[in-house]
């Protein structure tokens, strides 16, 4: 078959009535497809009986996890192109298998036609990176426990060689010509001041990952941290940090579920990149557990993920590649939803801000960071999981720069007595440059 690139193309434009914008090059050598445009590698059959038994998302997930499929040239670029022609069509098909009744017509002789050139007619196994599914309710704290461990329990090391010196995994606060190191700093501060931390404050910081927030609100402000996670990983690198620091007399580090705290009331709470774990029916618990915990007055700073409403709530699925792979069990709901909670549960909101685009760029970094040192990644942790890391922060700054998710800072209060928020007339004074 010294032609599968050529026959893989006629299918594909015949399913897709257009021509295809990328070229493909098959694991017989053979290339088809637009010159200079990236290209599309199937290394092996394999990736086709994946698609076939796993139509969608999850079978190129695989595909690409396995390595039986990959992009030369500009990744950016191929996602880009290949994103209306994949994920915007595959609605309705995920979890349909090849030997389902397929209706339409077209996909049916699409995936006869793969049928032929796939080889052996046998499922090949998921790879050893996909999560192993736990039976019964999502979001009890011991599936929890294992869907962070899942995550963030792939090695400190691979994290640093990934987020740089800094250790913070949620999006900079860019200014033009700035270092990731500086606009992570930029972004801790601004939390801070938002906040309104002061000497001897108490701030709980929940989701405190390698420690970074906590250390800066310590040294910088002089509060007294309380930092909870479910990562023992995390938990350990970040006591080492706080000792380094000469600040283990201010900073706390848990190996603690938020929903397990009960020495409040604080005077703040962080939670930055974690609310994307509770899961809608959750949330709610989440709000009534962190308002319980400030004290009259105190205020909260929610930075959350954010995705766009759908037309149809109801027909909302978790995405099944970072289910699978990278976030199992998270979630993301509309910042409307997020805001309306937290003020059923008491909460009023003061200030929302977007910081989508900054996100865009603290990822592209993140990819620089793990192309550039990619061979020692891959001897951290497997090249699937380099490689996971990889289509997934590429993927998401692509989603940040063309408004398909978001990510907000929703600074909230928790209103004192009459009503009093504590917060000065002009309250955003947190927009002041950093002092640094």
């Amino acid at each position: 078959m010294a032609d599968a690139a050529l026959r893989l193309t006629a299918l594909a434009e015949e399913f897709l009535g257009e021509k295809l914008p990328v070229r493909i090059r098959a694991w017989d050598g053979s290339r088809s497809g637009p010159p200079g445009a990236p290209e599309l590698v199937i290394r092996h059959r394999r990736a086709l009986r994946r698609l076939l038994w796993k139509p969608g998302e999850l079978g190129l997930a695989r595909a690409w996890v396995a390595g039986d499929l990959d992009v030369e040239g500009d990744l950016y670029e191929a996602l880009d192109l290949l994103a209306s022609l994949i994920w915007e069509r595959e609605k309705g098909t995920e979890g349909a298998g090849i030997l389902d009744p397929v209706r339409d017509p077209k996909l049916r002789a699409f995936a006869k036609g793969l049928l032929r050139m796939a080889g052996p007619w046998t499922p090949p196994a998921p790879p050893a990176e996909e999560v192993r599914r736990r039976t019964g309710p999502l979001h009890t704290k011991g599936r929890d426990r294992a869907a962070i461990s899942h995550h963030y329990d792939v090695g400190n090391d691979f994290y640093s060689l990934v987020l740089g010196p800094s250790m913070v995994y949620s999006c900079a606060y860019w200014e033009d010509g700035g270092t990731l190191e500086d606009a992570q700093r930029d972004k801790l501060d601004l939390v801070c001041r938002k906040l309104g931390l002061k000497e001897g404050d108490r701030l709980l910081d929940v989701g405190c990952g390698w420690g970074s927030m906590a250390i800066h609100a310590a040294r910088e402000y002089g509060a007294r941290v309380t930092g909870v996670t479910l990562s023992v990983e995390q938990a350990a690198f970040a006591r080492k940090r706080i000792a380094d620091e000469g600040l283990t007399d201010r900073v706390e580090i848990r190996v603690q579920d938020y929903r397990d705290v009960r020495d409040g009331p604080y005077d703040a709470i962080s939670s930055i990149g974690m609310a994307e774990h509770v899961g809608s029916d959750r949330f709610r618990e989440y709000a009534d557990d962190l308002y319980a915990l400030l004290k009259p007055g105190g205020r909260l700073l929610n930075h959350q993920i954010a995705r766009r409403p759908e037309p149809d709530e109801g027909a909302y699925q978790v995405d099944a590649f970072i289910d699978a792979y990278v976030f199992p069990d998270g979630e993301l709901a509309p910042l409307g939803r997020t805001v309306s909670i937290l003020e059923a549960a008491g909460f009023e909101a003061r200030d929302v801000e977007s910081l989508r685009e900054h996100y865009a760029l603290t990822l592209r970094r993140w990819v620089a960071n793990l192309e550039r040192h990619w061979d020692r990644a891959v001897r951290m942790t497997s090249p699937g999981r380099a490689r996971v890391w990889r289509l997934y922060m590429a993927a998401s700054a692509l989603a940040f720069e063309h408004n398909r998710i978001g990510v907000n800072q929703i600074l909230a209060v928790r209103p004192a007595a009459g009503g009093a928020s504590g917060l000065p007339l002009r309250a955003r004074a947190w927009t002041a440059p950093a002092t640094g």
